[in-house]
């Protein structure tokens, strides 16, 4: 064998053996997916040319690099919770140039603020990842993941992935209500409107279940009126706003409705509900319990109940975080974050439908 041909062969063996190695890792940890909006929203909105972005201090205060990171929170969002729960590092937005080789195999997430079940949602932030492009964002890192590990092993990947999906609460407050006589408003009455939000939303998971995921945590909205935002518009007294609860009380158990019956389509436990309002309502309706001084009051903004307007380096900012549910006019703090996440993970029946994640992950992983 001539020397050209022993480094052509040992080049070669190097590469066969890392991709041997890949393949190992992505068999050895669960990889975690990330679909929805601003609550879930890791950063891809820095790379994006739109208002719906969180990339200015003093977002990411309590973040470990105390940077903005395009999270809104505070710190830690909902996912990088979860991931801390797997024993995994963060996702990285698919956005980030260094979601790239090994980095793949973590997951990704796709989530954009501002976006809703529907089209229409956030059309005010212009240039925003909806839904739809999410999904083709996934059949493309399925495609980047198939030529890193080859595609049996890729669908093993994506098949034992956990999967969160966080849609609904804009399609009210940025879109239905986003001011009087809306064009939503003037089309449809709230309960038509839930009912074809909830369709739509069925199609949605329908095709995340056609793109291999089979462990997918879906989060009801939260208690809309109530947000710092709401109260500042729209509560003369302080006490969540009936009208923005009501559309929550629509919704929620109409998603829950649906969940079970492509669960009954599928065949399995495939789709997971997670009471968020329930989760909520526990702090905002007895914040002492928790450590909170206040549930009503955000740690960042402005104007009644720091509601108004964004977070930035001129709004009042509270000292102590972890004494507010929360951060800013829309977004809880990181505290409060944690204990949505606790719900999540080991809630009772109270919370999780039909089973929590920590129990769904265990029994796939036990056939």
């Amino acid at each position: 064998m001539s020397s050209v041909s022993k480094i052509v062969f040992i080049f070669l063996s190097v590469c066969l053996v890392a991709v041997g190695t890949l393949s190992a890792s992505s068999l050895a940890a669960r990889a975690f997916f990330v679909f929805g909006d601003s609550l879930v929203d890791n950063g891809n909105n820095n790379y994006l040319a739109t208002t719906a972005r969180a990339d200015s201090p003093p977002y990411g205060i309590d973040y470990p690099t105390h940077r903005p990171t395009g999270r809104f929170s505070n710190g830690l969002n909902i996912p990088d919770i979860i991931s801390e729960h797997l024993g995994a590092e963060a996702t990285l937005p698919y956005l980030s140039p260094d979601l790239r080789g090994q980095r793949l195999l973590v997951g990704a997430n796709f989530a954009s603020a501002g976006i809703g079940i529907l089209n229409d949602t956030g059309i005010q932030f212009i240039n925003i990842i909806r839904i739809s492009r999410q999904m083709q964002y996934f059949e493309q890192y399925q495609q980047r993941v198939s030529a890193l590990i080859g595609q049996a092993q890729m669908r093993r990947l994506v098949n034992r992935a956990l999967v969160l999906i966080t849609l609904g609460g804009n399609d009210f407050v940025n879109n239905y209500y986003l001011v009087p006589f809306s064009a939503r408003s003037r089309q449809f009455s709230l309960p038509d409107f839930v009912r074809y939000v909830i369709s739509e939303y069925k199609k949605i998971l329908a095709r995340l279940y056609e793109l291999g995921a089979r462990q997918v945590l879906v989060t009801g909205t939260g208690p809309l009126g109530c947000v710092p935002s709401e109260l500042a518009q729209r509560s003369r007294d302080g006490n969540c706003d009936p009208e923005l609860q009501r559309a929550g009380d629509l919704f929620n158990p109409q998603l829950v409705q649906i969940l079970n019956q492509l669960n009954s389509q599928f065949g399995s436990t495939v789709f997971l509900g997670a009471n968020t309002r329930r989760a909520h309502m526990d702090f905002i309706s007895y914040p002492q319990r928790y450590g909170f001084i206040t549930s009503k009051v955000a740690c960042c903004g402005q104007g009644p109940y720091n509601g108004i307007g964004l977070c930035t380096v001129a709004s009042n900012l509270c000292p102590n975080r972890d004494l507010y549910a929360f951060w800013d006019a829309f977004h809880p703090t990181q505290k409060a974050n944690r204990i949505i996440v606790s719900q999540f993970m080991t809630g009772s029946n109270e919370y999780m439908t039909p089973m929590n994640v920590t129990s769904l992950l265990a029994m796939n992983d036990s056939t």
